[in-house]
């Protein structure tokens, strides 16, 4: 693996001001694989000087150049896919078909989503003698997190220069190194020099630096809500807009009339995929109290027949968590639930029998969870999922809601109408009715604490612009 040890700023490569490192850490073994410069605030004025230098020209072209501009970023990025899928295997511990087809390819269709997005968008709409115009925000700080890495890259590089806006992106220092082939992907495809600005570094140094600069104009973050609220704090000062795309902790209804044997293993492996580490996972299940038993049993044989192991060895399903920490919030967040009096139906603590390094988690399922426990409450961000029982539909909503968080929700019945009448009551931003995908023309994004704004499509686009409205335009 190559370092990451340079900055992308105005078109080029550049040495950092500061002389912080830290090593990258292949999560599957524990051990550094290349090193990430950690920048700070003079390396972040910088890429904001060139971005909003750019800006000023790039705010001008044409649909058509920006279209064009797109079209040959996918073109390129497609040609560094097995590129990104190795990195992404050392980086995050993915295993290889997840890194060469979920994660790269997500990374792919967001590009592709917002492309389609500025092909149909109306930037002028009159209404009578009165111009509605839609215009570049700005320059935009992008901060992104290490677990879906070209997926929330794209998901905010894309639209904003779609919209005709410069950034400065701060990708997360746990897994940096993707990002520096998505430099490479857009200064070969011809991106001007300042449009895109790439600063290594944490949140102490960079993050901070690039959400209170006076010159940029919105900040677009995802990650914990812990670290949202920092950044709108660090914000508020110079009043811009702020988008984010925070934690979740999405409830999985089960009706009482679905097929258990189908929707269990299906939903398992969706909050598994990517080793539990998605904020949209669905790790609540509400299960009806008469399939309880029924559920467990399910639940226990689907979640012992997933693969746990590094990403190149045949059959694997999920690899390693992210890094130490995480691994030792899951294994206190089992414990806290099994203290509290939760039962544990498969999983449990320590590593799967087999790996004696490496930060993995046995897939675990813990059934007599209650709304009072503290792993109901708190976003974990592993392979584990919750099994509470209800009685009735009124009580399954109720606690599905029972959350400061509002992200996504799940819901399965045979009857679709009846699973349509509970989406619409769930108190999120997105809901799967029986086990339908995502679909990046959708709107990505939560009520609550969950965040603000939208990501995909043309929602994602609208997050960039600004509404100008010009009376008399057409008197």
């Amino acid at each position: 693996m190559r370092d990451a040890d340079r900055f992308y700023i105005n078109g080029e490569w550049v040495e950092p001001t500061t002389s912080g490192t830290m090593d990258v850490l292949d999560p599957s073994t524990e051990k550094p694989i290349a090193t990430v410069a950690l920048g700070g605030a003079e390396d972040v004025d910088r890429a904001v000087k060139a971005a909003r230098a750019a800006f000023e020209t790039f705010s001008t072209t044409s649909v058509a150049e920006r279209i064009a501009l797109l079209e040959r970023i996918i073109e390129v990025y497609q040609t560094r896919g097995e590129d990104l899928a190795r990195t992404l295997m050392a980086e995050l511990g993915a295993p290889a078909a997840l890194a060469n087809s979920a994660q790269v390819g997500a990374g792919l269709g967001q590009f592709a989503s917002a492309l389609d997005a500025l092909k149909n968008f109306q930037f002028d709409e009159d209404r009578g003698t009165t111009r509605i115009r839609y215009e570049a925000i700005g320059v935009c700080g992008l901060i992104t997190p290490w677990n879906w890495p070209p997926l929330l890259i794209a998901a905010k590089i894309a639209p904003a220069l779609a919209a005709g806006c410069t950034v400065v992106l701060k990708p997360s220092e746990l897994a940096p190194l993707n990002a520096v082939i998505i430099a490479e992907v857009l200064h070969e495809a011809g991106v001007p020099a300042g449009v895109f600005n790439l600063v290594h570094g944490d949140g102490a140094g960079v993050g901070t630096a690039l959400t209170s600069h006076p010159d940029v104009d919105m900040v677009s973050f995802t990650g914990s809500t812990r670290a949202g609220v920092e950044v709108a704090r660090s914000a508020a000062p110079t009043v811009k807009r702020v988008a984010q795309e925070l934690g979740g902790k999405s409830a999985n209804v089960l009706l009482d009339d679905v097929d258990l044997a189908t929707a269990i293993p299906r939903d398992m492996g969706d909050v598994c995929a990517n080793s539990g580490q998605s904020c949209n996972a669905g790790s609540r299940w509400l299960v009806p109290q008469s399939r309880l038993s029924e559920a467990e049993e399910i639940a226990k044989k689907a979640a012992e027949a997933i693969v746990v192991g590094h990403p190149e060895d045949e059959g694997v399903a999920i690899g390693p968590l992210i890094s130490q920490a995480a691994y030792d919030k899951v294994q206190r967040l089992i414990q806290s639930a099994l203290d509290q009096g939760a039962t544990l139906v498969a999983g449990g603590l320590g590593r799967p029998e087999g790996l004696d390094s490496g930060y993995f988690v046995r897939p675990t399922i813990l059934t007599g969870v209650t709304n009072e426990m503290e792993i109901w409450k708190e976003e974990i961000f592993g392979p584990v999922i919750t099994l509470t029982a209800y009685s009735d539909d009124d009580e399954a909503v109720r606690l599905a809601n029972d959350t400061v968080y509002g992200l996504s929700g799940f819901v399965s019945s045979a009857d679709v109408e009846r699973a349509r009448s509970v989406a619409r009551r769930l108190r999120t931003g997105m809901v799967h009715v029986n086990g339908n995908g995502l679909d990046f023309a959708g709107a990505f994004g939560g009520y609550k604490q969950s965040g603000n704004g939208r990501e995909y499509a043309d929602f994602g686009l609208k997050e960039f612009l600004e509404i100008k409205t010009i009376f008399g335009f057409g008197s």
